[in-house]
């Protein structure tokens, strides 16, 4: 990955985390390697689940400067999403004591134009099994 992605990469995630803290979300974890592929934040929502316990949230962030290649959501693909669900199980069975609900978002931000706010569209629960 040329440096000047892993910067835009690094930005976007950087943005994801303050925007998910400015909702309520605790930002536990980034750039987590596992087995399967990396999760890119991992943070805590208290009492949103349907039994009223934390949930656990997985955050895939997309990030682009150009239309070129369509919009940062569609980057998400089937391979993708096989990477993430598999990721995700992965960290729960090495983290017993997080025993609960959890999800797996996309956030896509867009910057196309300089000098104005990035776009940021936040897709909960975007990825299921």
């Amino acid at each position: 990955m040329s440096e000047t992605r892993q910067t835009l990469g690094r930005w976007g995630e950087s943005l994801a985390a303050e925007y998910l803290s400015t909702k309520g979300y605790e930002i536990l974890g980034r750039n987590l390697r596992t087995p399967y592929g990396e999760i890119d934040l991992i943070a805590r929502l208290a009492g949103k689940s349907f039994s009223g316990r934390d949930v656990l949230v997985f955050v895939e962030v997309k990030t682009r400067t150009t239309p070129t290649f369509g919009n940062p959501e569609e980057a998400v693909n089937l391979r993708k999403q096989t990477h993430l669900l598999a990721s995700a199980q992965y960290y729960m069975q090495a983290h017993p004591e997080l025993d609960g609900d959890w999800r797996i978002d996309v956030i896509a931000i867009q910057r196309l134009f300089p000098g104005k706010p990035p776009v940021i569209t936040h897709f909960e629960n975007a990825v299921s099994s």
